[in-house]
């Protein structure tokens, strides 16, 4: 089935206010008083939202085959928490939850009993509760359901905005009280007062429900080196050097294997993996903090991770550009032909090689370019990527669009099926499959 984006942001609103729910209910009943434990002040939890989103996009093909779809929103459900969990933990210091008293947790951040209740209520929302809300949709007269969710759908964003003010605010000051806002001198201007007392009831919110984000962390030592730590700049080159590299690797093991040279490029302009590229800063972002843990510890994110990762970009490629760029339906224990349990096993072990080997070196290589230098040229190529990103996209859908034979409609078709027609596409992507 096919989803309209006004439709996905429906179902987004209404997960996220079941989820809510969920989450004020079962803490409500464990504190004996009324407890709002989303991270926004409204009444959203919005990872339950987004996870729901992301089951209805990606794992609508399995809703015939229970067990599969059960399987998939478990995993879906699971990685997404887990990587929530990582992230709040990035802006704050601190863990947000903490599962560590449940047997057979990982990391703290998920369990096997958690799993299995996600897996259940995806099911269930993907095989029932889609259709529901969408008629529910459907039912409302057309400006309102728009209006509703353009509204709503503001109000959310201005909301986690403002949450995240907070938690960043929080993480070296004290919480903004009333009496500190009304002596500061930095809020005398009336609409800083009110940010500051928005700001301020935020924080106050969460340190009630979650009050290990007050807690001080020490503040990390800085060296003043080029893309120190692991923040965006860090990032970033990690994430050009690992499109390169998996670029080169698989056009190195088509030779090998296939004995032809092909290109492998997801890029239109340069040798570029993006799949490689943004997992490697999934892969860091993530697992940074845990690089001192054992392999096993490593290697079950990877390959946990690394079918997730691959299954939606599967989906999302084919649905985005109309393209499918690898099918595994010929090697056994595959989903859908989009993942597989080898390739999964692959993704734990190249997970474990970059963290612990390889990543230390690429870290401290990087490091070493001049500052000045290293910020010209990271948005340099900032600027190049994003482009290049645009183009390649407008380039695949044209490749698609054309199988049907449909003349270009306006000046940017004209430009594309001039610069990109199906000859030079194939030269790039032979191994897209047209869907």
């Amino acid at each position: 089935m096919e989803y309209t984006w006004m439709q996905l942001c429906w179902l987004f609103l209404i997960y996220s206010l079941i989820g809510w729910g969920m989450e004020a209910v079962v803490g409500t009943v464990k504190n004996k008083r009324f407890t709002n434990r989303g991270f926004s002040t409204g009444p959203f939890c919005l990872v339950y939202g987004f996870a729901a989103v992301l089951m209805t996009v990606t794992l609508d093909e399995l809703t015939g085959r229970p067990v599969f779809l059960f399987l998939g929103c478990a995993v879906l459900a699971t990685a997404v928490e887990w990587i929530t969990g990582k992230t709040l933990e990035r802006l704050n210091r601190h863990k947000w939850w903490d599962y560590s008293d449940k047997k057979w947790n990982f990391d703290g951040y998920i369990c096997p009993q958690y799993t299995f209740l996600w897996g259940i209520l995806g099911a269930a929302a993907l095989a029932y509760g889609n259709r529901i809300f969408l008629d529910l949709y459907t039912a409302l007269p057309e400006p309102v359901n728009l209006i509703t969710v353009w509204v709503i759908t503001g109000y959310v964003f201005m909301d986690l905005l403002v949450s995240i003010t907070a938690v960043l605010h929080l993480r070296s000051h004290e919480i903004l009280t009333a009496e500190r806002i009304r002596n500061s001198d930095r809020y005398k201007n009336q609409p800083f007062r009110a940010g500051a007392s928005l700001i301020g009831f935020a924080e106050r919110r969460m340190a009630a429900v979650y009050p290990v984000i007050e807690e001080r962390t020490q503040e990390l030592f800085k060296t003043g080196t080029f893309a120190e730590g692991c923040g965006f700049y860090k990032l970033f080159w990690l994430f050009l050097t690992g499109a390169l590299l998996g670029d080169m690797t698989e056009t190195l093991y088509c030779r090998a294997v296939g004995g032809v040279w092909m290109s492998r490029s997801s890029l239109v302009w340069g040798p570029f993996s993006i799949v490689w590229g943004f997992a490697i800063v999934l892969a860091t972002a993530l697992l940074y903090k845990d690089r001192h843990r054992p392999d096993r510890h490593i290697f079950l994110v990877g390959a946990f991770l690394g079918g997730a990762y691959e299954y939606i970009c599967s989906v999302l490629s084919e649905l985005v550009l109309g393209q499918v760029f690898w099918d595994y339906s010929g090697i056994p224990f595959n989903l859908g032909g989009r993942i597989n349990l080898l390739y999964c096993f692959f993704w734990g072990i190249a997970a474990v090689v970059w963290i612990k080997g390889l990543y230390p070196h690429f870290s401290r290589w990087i490091e070493k370019i001049p500052k000045i230098a290293g910020y010209i040229a990271t948005w340099i190529l900032v600027v190049f990527m994003c482009a290049n990103m645009l183009v390649s996209a407008a380039a695949l859908i044209r490749y698609s669009e054309r199988d049907g034979s449909p003349a270009a409609k306006n000046g940017w078709e004209h430009v594309i099926d001039t610069h990109f027609d199906d000859a030079r596409m194939k030269e790039i992507y032979p191994n897209a499959q047209i869907r």
